[in-house]
């Protein structure tokens, strides 16, 4: 899908358009403020890039409490956003979730 599409998609349904189907393995330094991509958009991703802009969605920022490689949700479906949870790999489904 071309990125114009997306950034409808994202814009008028005001859900993440997923990035990838699955995480993203990224080295995170103690201390420092992250802003993970919510909305799917990003080139940069998983980080924001400010591609949200019109959505509604914004991206959600923490602080790295460890240096250490995080998993970063990639699907934008994450039950713990932003860290990946499995969710699009099919992990927490629940018997009748088809």
């Amino acid at each position: 899908m071309k990125r114009a599409s997306l950034e409808l998609v994202a814009a008028t349904a005001r859900r993440p358009v997923p990035a990838q189907n699955g995480p993203y393995a990224v080295a995170v330094t103690e201390g420092t403020v992250y802003r993970w991509c919510r909305c799917g958009l990003s080139a940069t991703q998983p980080w924001c890039d400010g591609s949200h802009a019109g959505t509604g969605l914004k991206p959600i920022e923490f602080v790295a409490p460890i240096s250490e490689t995080f998993y970063m949700c990639g699907c934008k479906q994450s039950d713990n956003p932003p860290y990946c949870f499995g969710n699009c790999r099919g992990n927490n489904r629940r018997p009748g979730d088809l």
